[in-house]
Parts: structure tokens; C-alpha cells; sequence
């Protein structure tokens, strides 16, 4: 071997050598850096299990639900109700209430970083806990990442010897909106009842019954969960109602949307189904009789309405007729 070849022979061995040693250099901070985030992870549970712990068997009663602006009541008219009563028996378990059984159920904690834990199936921030009190961030989290673009709610917990001990409430009745939930819904409906684009959905939803044995009704229900009781905000949110009407002028099946104002008057707002652009000026305008003649003579309308507030909200119907 002459000498040229034996120094690139060195040289490149001495480069390899060089780039194991940076690898492997790399590959041990990378597992350090796993290491001391498993550690810290591990230490977080630590810390809020042994929270938890010093709350063990005291009963809570959920008193406020907010977004971080402090409303109640999203622009929609979504409300967020306080409905949970929660006790850890443990410090890895949660006993809470559902009101379908009428019993507690017992669900696991599992344990993250940072305070955040998942508990009766929802991913929760810890943001204070006392004996008398709890406060709780509910969080976005898809694939294991948290969505911290969405809106913020927080949940809030104050024990049932606090409530009836300090404050001298009962459990049942403690929640109340708030001065701010009432003057956002006053302001909102008024506006809905001037400008029918802005009616939103009222938590006691609109009403339609039939005045006629020509004209049947039905409205669709959500079926109830374990926890919550069912989730009745689908059914406000868009209350939708199967409607056949007897003895029509011919066989259709039409699916639209409706206004019902602060009176209960029925207001054509728009077809919900596809239809070509051919016919939709013909469809759209059939709808509108149907709205116009068949159902304010055959139903009975009341408006709905949040807080006791009556305001304009949507409707989705869907409307058969049979001509026999």
C-alpha cells in the first residue's frame, strides 16, 4: 500500500470514527432527554395524586360552568349548566353522579403532565383545589395534543359542606345565572327579535304541536348517557321535527328550516336539502306554501326562549305529505 492511500485510509476511518462517536453522542442526549421527561411526568402524577389525596371522600357539587370571557352562553345560545357531583375514593378513581342510574358511577384517573388528568372520560386542567373548593379547565385534546385555539371553560366545585355549612344552600338549587348571563340574553334577544338573521337557539326550544287530526308530529330526541343524563344541548341547539300532513295536494317530502319570532309566527328561512340549481327557485318557493298554508293552519306555535326570555330561534322541519 503506498503512502496517499494509507493517509485516505486514515482519514476516512477517522471521520467515520468521528461521526459514531456524534451519532451515539446525540442518541444518549435523546434518550436523557426521554428519560428526564418521563421523570418529571412521573413527579407531576406524584404531586396531583397525592392532591387528590388530601380531598379523598370529600362530596362536591359543581356551582359555576363559564367560558373564560365569564358567560354562561355561547353566541349560538349554547349554554354550559353545572351538573357534575364528583368524590375521589381514591387517588386514581373519581365516584360521579348520573342521573339516568340515579346512582354514582366509579370511573378511573389517569394521570399527565402538568396538573392534567383525564377524569369521567373528559381531559382536565387542575387549576386550584382545597377542601372547600375545586376549579377545573376543560381541555381539546385530539391524539394526545392539546387544542389550545378552542374556547376555554372552566368548571367549578365547591364542597357540599361548604354549601351547606357557609353558605347555607341547598345542593339541589345552588346554581343561579349570573347578572352578566341575564344582560347578555336580554341585548341578544332584543336584537333577534328586530333582525331574524340573529335569532339563536333558546334553551327552552321552540314548541310546535298539531291543532289538526289532519297534521301529525313528532320531535326528535337524543338518547341519555350514564353521566350527563344525556346531552339535551343537540336538542335545543336545532330542534328538528318530523311532520306529516294527511290529505295533501300531493305526495312530497321536503326537508327545510324555519324562524319562529318572539311571537310564534312561522317564517320560511331556507330549504336544507340539495336541490339543482334548476329547480330550486320552484322547490324553494313550494316550501314556502307549505310554511305559509298547510302549517300555520294546522300547528300550534310558542316561541322559545332562554332565561324566561322569549326570542327568535331556527327550527329544521321535515315535512311529508300524503294525498290519500
Amino acid at each position: 500500500m503506498n503512502k496517499s492511500a494509507y493517509q485516505y485510509i486514515s482519514r476516512s476511518l477517522i471521520v467515520v470514527f468521528a461521526f459514531i462517536l456524534l451519532f451515539a453522542g446525540r442518541c444518549n442526549r435523546g434518550l436523557r432527554a426521554i428519560q428526564d421527561e418521563k421523570a418529571k411526568t412521573a413527579a407531576a402524577e406524584t404531586r396531583t395524586k397525592n392532591l387528590i389525596k388530601t380531598i379523598q371522600g370529600i362530596k362536591y357539587t359543581e356551582v359555576s360552568r363559564k367560558f373564560d370571557n365569564g358567560l354562561s352562553f355561547s353566541p349560538v345560545g349554547y349554554q354550559l349548566v353545572p351538573e357534575w357531583r364528583i368524590s375521589f375514593p381514591s387517588g386514581d378513581s373519581v365516584n360521579i353522579y348520573s342521573p339516568r342510574k340515579g346512582k354514582f358511577l366509579n370511573a378511573p384517573v389517569v394521570f399527565d403532565h402538568d396538573s392534567i388528568f383525564n377524569v369521567a372520560w373528559a381531559w382536565l386542567k387542575l387549576k386550584y383545589l382545597t377542601k372547600d373548593s375545586l376549579q377545573f379547565q376543560v381541555l381539546h385534546v385530539t391524539d394526545k395534543v392539546i387544542d389550545d385555539e378552542k374556547v376555554h371553560v372552566f368548571m367549578s366545585f365547591y364542597s357540599n359542606n361548604y354549601i351547606k355549612n357557609v353558605l347555607h344552600k341547598d345542593t339541589s338549587n345552588i346554581w343561579k345565572p349570573s347578572r352578566k348571563d341575564t344582560l347578555y340574553i336580554k341585548a341578544k334577544a332584543a336584537l333577534a327579535n328586530k333582525v331574524l338573521d340573529s335569532a339563536f337557539a333558546g334553551t327552552e326550544p321552540a314548541s310546535l304541536t298539531a291543532k289538526s287530526p289532519l297534521l301529525s308530529i313528532v320531535k326528535e330526541t337524543i338518547p341519555v348517557d350514564d353521566v350527563n343524563g344525556g346531552k339535551s344541548y343537540d336538542e335545543y341547539l336545532l330542534p328538528t321535527y318530523n311532520i306529516v300532513i294527511h290529505k295533501a295536494y300531493d305526495n312530497f317530502n321536503y326537508l327545510f328550516s324555519v324562524y319562529v319570532d318572539e311571537k310564534g309566527n312561522l317564517i320560511f328561512r331556507k330549504p336544507n336539502q340539495f336541490t339543482f340549481p334548476e329547480f330550486k327557485e320552484s322547490i324553494t318557493s313550494t316550501m314556502k306554501g307549505i310554511t305559509d298554508g298547510y302549517l300555520k293552519l294546522y300547528l300550534n306555535v310558542k316561541a322559545g326562549k332562554t332565561l324566561g326570555i322569549a326570542h327568535s330561534s331556527i327550527v329544521l322541519l321535515n315535512v311529508t305529505g300524503i294525498k290519500k
